[in-house]
């Protein structure tokens, strides 16, 4: 019996994948629920499972765009398993051929002969002008001797190329990379977007990570990192601005009573942003342990549509590869993305008193559309208040209750 195997729909409103890579070849056996192939939607990278045994003829060639519901390979499932014997077919050794016998070179040679090294009369003229010593150059021509080539690739360059490698490397963007290219634009072009800035002193944050990030880990094994502090400072903001935490659809505005926290993520096929539920109703331990899980499943090409879809508000952190100020770009359809940078020790003053500080600039992207100045700054004022005073503002003054330890 010959099975068709068809696309399936990894989620709502996707209508084709792209073959990423097929993980067997044509005529190969498999076995039932074998991953088979790496298929890109515009959201994730998904494994395509064999849906019986037997043996797989491929329909469609890496890179190719298919259409969901459309047949990519056939399985013969009358086909038995061939059995491993071992035996390697045996071959007739190839004939040796005889060498040839080389034609008896003539003992004069009508070419003229030069010494190694000596330069053509072109590039003797080259060298002279540029007054370049010939026994500095290695000469490729017959016998050594220096070519007009040789002579023209020695003389110093101001933009011309002189030999250096000027090769290039062309390579198709897999449908993921070119979703998110689409949505970046997307939101460039139709959003009315504006960023707008601050700074926060993190030494309050670092000074509770020191205390307590040991006995966190031991007790809940994820570590105390800023995402949790962020995440939490974001919700309060949430809840005091709900203008940041809405939506344009249409002619109306869509607020949520919800924060659902989209976090960016590095992953092998580029940027991915799962989504924390609820993250209002999370602890500290609660945060970091979502925020591992679905980074490990980002990296690891295992998120779903769905653990993607959705979120009211995102955070991302340019400051994982060193990037101190940046303007996000709004992840579309919401309307305002926050974004962290790295920690840099500057002066500031603390009472009237120059000191040094782990500081770091934070952007606020948002939809001025219906996001005001008063809510974008008044917003990312409160997330800095919150991080600045994290242990009244986002622990109740109780450290240990807050930390579940």
């Amino acid at each position: 019996m010959i099975l068709e195997m068809k696309v399936p729909s990894p989620g709502e409103s996707i209508t084709e994948v792209e073959i990423a890579e097929w993980l067997v070849q044509d005529g190969d056996y498999v076995e039932k629920d074998q991953a088979i192939a790496e298929v890109d939607s515009d959201k994730a990278t998904l494994e395509l499972p064999a849906e019986e045994s037997g043996t797989i003829t491929l329909k469609a060639e890496e890179g190719d765009a298919v259409a969901v519901g459309e047949v990519v390979c056939l399985i013969d499932t009358s086909a038995k398993k061939p059995e491993g014997s071992g035996e390697t077919e045996t071959r007739p050794e190839p004939k040796k051929e005889e060498p040839k016998k080389e034609a008896p070179k003539s003992t004069v040679d009508k070419k003229e002969t030069y010494a190694s090294g000596t330069p053509s009369p072109a590039a003797k003229k080259i060298l002279d002008e540029k007054s370049i010593a010939a026994s500095s150059i290695s000469g490729t021509g017959r016998d050594g001797r220096i070519t007009k080539d040789d002579a023209v690739k020695a003389v110093p360059s101001m933009g011309t190329p002189t030999g250096g490698s000027r090769g290039e490397s062309r390579s198709k963007l897999s449908m993921l990379r070119r979703k998110v290219a689409e949505r970046l634009v997307s939101a460039k072009n139709e959003t009315a977007m504006l960023t707008t800035f601050n700074e926060v002193d993190m030494s309050p944050i670092f000074e509770l990570r020191k205390q307590y990030k040991e006995t966190f880990k031991g007790k809940h094994g994820v570590s105390l990192g800023f995402m949790s502090f962020f995440t939490k400072a974001v919700v309060r903001a949430l809840e005091l601005y709900p203008a940041v935490n809405s939506m344009i659809d249409g002619k109306e505005m869509l607020t949520y009573d919800f924060c659902d926290i989209s976090i960016a993520v590095s992953g092998p096929k580029g940027l991915m942003v799962p989504v924390i539920r609820n993250a209002e109703n999370l602890t500290f331990r609660g945060v970091e342990s979502e925020v591992k899980r679905l980074a490990i499943r980002a990296r690891e090409g295992e998120i779903t549509v769905d653990e993607m879809t959705g979120g009211t508000f995102t955070i991302t952190n340019g400051g994982v590869f060193g990037s101190m100020l940046s303007t996000p770009i709004i992840n579309p359809p919401q309307s305002a993305i926050l974004g962290m940078h790295n920690i840099i020790e500057r002066p500031i003053v603390k009472n009237g008193q120059i000191v040094a500080a782990p500081m770091m600039y934070v952007a606020l992207s948002y939809d001025h559309r219906i996001i005001d100045g008063k809510e974008s700054v008044g917003f990312l004022v409160a997330v800095k208040e919150a991080l600045e005073n994290p242990q009244e503002l986002l622990m109740d003054n109780n450290v240990e209750k807050a930390l579940e330890l």
